[in-house]
């Protein structure tokens, strides 16, 4: 499993290739995102173990990410969505029921939002 820090970006509005934005605090594989219209949030991750470790970054601006907060417990290939307010993230890696959240223009550690109907692995998500 390949393991990369790189986050890289493409201007919408126009086609063409991706383009270097800056780096993660780590290198990780299978993170999850979501964002508001200012800043995005990355959670949790496989970096030869898993993570519990949330990353943030201001989008309109390239740089390299920041320490965010940290994931009510370790996951990766969790699914994601985001409104105006808060970014969600449920189920996980071998099946996992919490949804935890955490309020996205506010640093912090994820908390706990609630529980799935079940044990879910590699769920998905949409945005509001």
């Amino acid at each position: 499993m390949a393991y990369s820090n790189v986050i890289d970006y493409n201007t919408i509005l126009t086609t063409g290739n991706s383009a270097d934005f800056g780096d993660l605090t780590i290198a990780v594989s299978w993170h999850t995102a979501c964002c508001d219209e200012t800043r995005a949030v990355m959670a949790g991750g496989h970096k030869g173990s898993v993570t519990d470790e949330i990353d943030y970054l201001t989008i309109a601006t390239t740089g390299n990410a920041v320490v965010f907060g940290d994931l009510i417990t370790s996951k990766y290939a969790m699914g994601a969505c985001s409104g105006s307010t808060r970014a969600v993230w449920a189920g996980a890696d071998g099946g996992y029921e919490v949804i935890q959240y955490v309020t996205i223009q506010t640093t912090g550690n994820a908390v706990d939002f609630g529980d799935l109907t079940g044990n879910i692995a590699a769920s998905t998500g949409t945005a509001a």
